[in-house]
């Protein structure tokens, strides 16, 4: 079962989240793409209100899918991924990329270095022993610049708040998927017309991971987001919509 949020009407278009968030971290944006747009909002499998699909992006993409069918989509909507979300979009694009349009993948990558896979399965340890509260601070940080949390200590405390209620034994399930995840065989097999974002100052998914992801796909442009985290919906919200709308339009 997916939880899903949904706002507007025209050409759909369909946004998923990171692993450090849920689909609330598209609140800024939603009205703004709504104008135009049938805005559709799932909480992944294992976050928010939606159950688990497992511990493997195949399996998370597979169910992503299913919404494809169930909302009676077509194959005209778009996917924007961020983070995590934007892994699951790139594989939702190798399995099933012809049940959509176009592809916007937000501060993702082709597969983390050694030292992520070894921290993406640290935090798995911590969730499990601890509870969400003993990575939630480090998480902030690689959410946001410190500037940006200094100057937003608002928009910070609604962030930690809504991931500390997400399930410990879920989230491990994902920090675990990410860690064996490598997109590098496959990624080549993507057909959707593809942008690819990074904000400049994203340490969660570094701008190079970005810059590769790009030089593997035919013909994908790039584009980096000045000043801007991990999150740049929620940072430059105004300024990520008009990044991506005139390779939307």
């Amino acid at each position: 079962m997916l939880d899903v949020g949904e706002e507007g009407a025209g050409k759909p278009i369909v946004l998923l989240h990171s692993l450090l968030a849920d689909r609330a971290v598209f609140d800024a944006i939603v009205p703004l793409l709504a104008r135009e747009r049938r805005v559709i909002v799932p909480d992944l499998p294992g976050f928010g209100g939606s159950s688990s699909a497992g511990a493997t992006i195949e399996g998370i993409a597979d169910r992503i899918a299913s919404l494809f069918d169930a909302l009676k989509l077509g194959t005209e909507a778009d996917v924007l991924g961020n983070g995590f979300g934007g892994f699951i979009a790139s594989m939702l694009a190798i399995r099933h990329g012809a049940k959509f349009d176009r592809l916007v993948l937000a501060d993702t990558g082709i597969a983390f270095t050694p030292e992520g896979k070894q921290s993406f399965y640290a935090m798995a340890d911590r969730v499990r022993q601890s509870g969400m509260e003993a990575i939630v601070d480090v998480a902030m940080k690689r959410l946001f610049p410190d500037d940006f949390i200094a100057a937003h200590p608002e928009i910070v405390v609604e962030r930690r708040n809504a991931l500390v209620k997400t399930n410990p034994e879920f989230f491990a399930e994902a920090c675990h998927a990410l860690a064996t995840l490598d997109l590098t065989v496959q990624i080549g097999a993507i057909r959707n017309r593809t942008l690819v974002v990074v904000g400049e100052l994203d340490t969660a998914t570094p701008p190079e991971m970005s810059r590769a992801l790009a030089a593997a796909l035919p013909e994908a442009k790039l584009l980096e987001i000045p000043g801007c985290g991990h999150a740049p919906m929620v940072q430059e919200p105004e300024t990520f919509v008009r990044a991506i709308s005139g390779f939307l339009a």
